[in-house]
Parts: structure tokens; C-alpha cells; sequence
């Protein structure tokens, strides 16, 4: 998803790392969990729900109730049968097929004949265009969510090409683009929305096996991006039955502390 140079797709593992790494990593470990986790499992409850349509998918009308003057207005090609994400986020992930068109909804639901939601974004995956300064889109740090997700049919290819979406317990009241919105406190010992960081080169992955071997390879070469408060080295994912929770279980155990932040670009505060 996107072109090749985008952020996304950008290996990491070259880059310098920030000089505040170590101290960044170690309070937000001190603020909630110290090691990566998942929010999918082999319980199809978890995790969230992309769909794609085709390019005749019917129309409907998105009202927004929290965030309307930094979303996309509608109609979107949005079913209303669509799968929503469990919990309070209740995301809604449509790709449209023919126009490489993502919409993302955040905080869904059902209106009469079409959904309600508390912010949203419309995404050309041929671009690499992103938000407006400030603007948020169906998550925090205004990025798109499916093109981080964690993938079941992806890991099964053998390689992970893009960086991961995942959440931290709190974030400072910036952002590094192509992030472009923060919700964060004013407190410069914590990650920026939009920070990326990496698996450490000499943490040793040579004795991983199965999906946690494609995934440790992957935190290596292109790492991770933060896109959301939430729980503590929480990388997001696709539901998905055939996740083999034993296995994943030896990225669980991997701690915080062989985490980097590299270094991508300035921080802008917000």
C-alpha cells in the first residue's frame, strides 16, 4: 500500500538513533506494560475488520459527532453491514477495489442509511499524500490504519514490508510527519505520535520460529510508528482465526528495553 518511498514502506534499520531513546523507552515502560504485546489472537474477537468492496459498492452518508472539521466529509462506499472493531474504537477499515481508495472510520454507528462516526479519512493509496497540519483522521496521530496492520495472509508470504502500527499508555503533545496530529501531554520524555522505532540489531532473533520469526524481522527493517494512546507496545492487527497464539507468544515475551527510537525527521509540537 502506497508508493515505495513512502513512510511506511521505509526500511529503518540505518538510521541513527535519538539520543533520548533509552530514557523515552524506559518511562513509558514505566507507565504501563514493558513488553510488546498484540491485540489479535486466534479468537477472532480481536483485532480489526478490513474489508474491500468493489468499485460499484453503493454510496452512503457519514455524519460526524466529534471530529467533523478534521475528517472527509461522505458519502463513503461503506456497507452497513460492515464489521466494526470491538471496544470503544470501533473502527470500520473499506478499501474500494479498481480506485485504491482506503476509508476509515473511527467510533461507529448505524445512522438510518449510513453511519455515524466520531472522525474519519478518505486515503489515495497510489499517493503519497497525508493530512493537514493538525488534522486528525480515524486515528490519533493522523495516520491511515490498515496500511500498519499486522496481517495474517502477509506474515504467510514470509516477509513484512512496512512499519507496524502500535499504541503506547501516553504521548507527548507532538507528532513527526507523516503523522499530523497529537493527543498527547506537554512532556518531553515521552514519544511524539508518528515516533518509529526499531528491534535492536544485537537483540538475537536467530532462535525464533514461525510468525514471530517474520515478525522480529520485520521490527528490525522497518519497525514501528506510533498511531494511538492505548495499552503499553501494542501492535495492532488484522482478526484472523489462523493466528497461532503460542508461537506469537515468543514476540510477547521480547522486553520494551530492546526497542530503539530512530531518528525520521523533526518533531512538531501541536
Amino acid at each position: 500500500m502506497f508508493p515505495s518511498d513512502n513512510a511506511f514502506n521505509r526500511r529503518v534499520d540505518s538510521l541513527a538513533v535519538r539520543s533520548q531513546s533509552s530514557a523515552v523507552i524506559t518511562k513509558t515502560s514505566s507507565l504501563g506494560a514493558n513488553h510488546m504485546q498484540f491485540d489479535v489472537f486466534s479468537n477472532p474477537a480481536y483485532g480489526m475488520y478490513p474489508i474491500s468492496v468493489p468499485a460499484s459498492q453503493p454510496l452512503v452518508p457519514i455524519s460526524y459527532d466529534q471530529y467533523g472539521s478534521q475528517s472527509d466529509p461522505g458519502p463513503f462506499p461503506i456497507p452497513l453491514t460492515a464489521p466494526q472493531e470491538g471496544g470503544s474504537d470501533k473502527h470500520i477499515l473499506v478499501v474500494q477495489q479498481g480506485s485504491c481508495q482506503l476509508y476509515e472510520l473511527w467510533a461507529t454507528h448505524r445512522s438510518a442509511n449510513g453511519w455515524y462516526a466520531g472522525s474519519g479519512a478518505k486515503w489515495d493509496l497510489t499517493t503519497n499524500s497525508s493530512r493537514p497540519a493538525n488534522w486528525t483522521s480515524a486515528d490519533a496521530a493522523g495516520l491511515p490504519i490498515l496500511p500498519g496492520l499486522l496481517r495474517y495472509d502477509e506474515v504467510q508470504t514470509g516477509a513484512i514490508n512496512h512499519a507496524l502500527r502500535f499504541t503506547v499508555q501516553q504521548t507527548r503533545q507532538a507528532y513527526i510527519a507523516p503523522a499530523s496530529h497529537a493527543a498527547g501531554i506537554t512532556d518531553t520524555s515521552l514519544f511524539p505520535m508518528g515516533a518509529r522505532l526499531r528491534l535492536k540489531a544485537s537483540f538475537d532473533i536467530s532462535g525464533l520460529t514461525g510468525q514471530s520469526k517474520v515478525i522480529a524481522t520485520a521490527l528490525e527493517q522497518y519497525g514501528l510508528i506510533v498511531a494511538d494512546n492505548g495499552q503499553n507496545w501494542m501492535i495492532s492487527g488484522e482478526s484472523d482465526a489462523r493466528w497461532n497464539d503460542s508461537d506469537m507468544d515468543q514476540i510477547r515475551r521480547i522486553p520494551a528495553s530492546a526497542l530503539e527510537y530512530v531518528d525520521t525527521g523533526a518533531v512538531i509540537p501541536a
